[in-house]
């Protein structure tokens, strides 16, 4: 019964450290960069878009579909990079376990 009741507090203590990690991400934001800086955006730490900047040599209608390729690759490097984030802070609450329903 001791053990039932160590593992029991452990549970409860991963909830709240898990209840901290989702709150700082949501609160979180990280910056995708294509075009070498041409093209940002930024995701918050739940992978919402907040931002788009596009440099204004990137305005001409001839070039549209490069832009449009910009933005993707931008929100993509920004998606990776909260995976990332999200990954790191999961393995220092688990302690690198891999437990199946904790991912992001």
């Amino acid at each position: 019964m001791k053990n039932l009741s160590g593992l029991m507090k452990q549970a409860s203590q991963m909830q709240a450290k898990m209840q901290t990690m989702q709150a700082k991400l949501e609160t979180s934001e990280t910056d995708g960069v294509a075009g070498a800086g041409l093209v940002s955006v930024t995701l918050s730490g739940k992978g919402d878009l907040k931002r788009i900047k596009i440099d204004p040599k990137l305005m001409d209608p001839s070039e549209t579909e490069m832009l449009e390729d910009l933005i993707l690759a931008a929100h993509q490097d920004a998606k990776r990079k909260v995976e990332a984030v999200a990954e790191a802070e999961m393995k220092a609450i688990t302690g690198g376990l891999n437990i199946p329903g904790l991912s992001f």
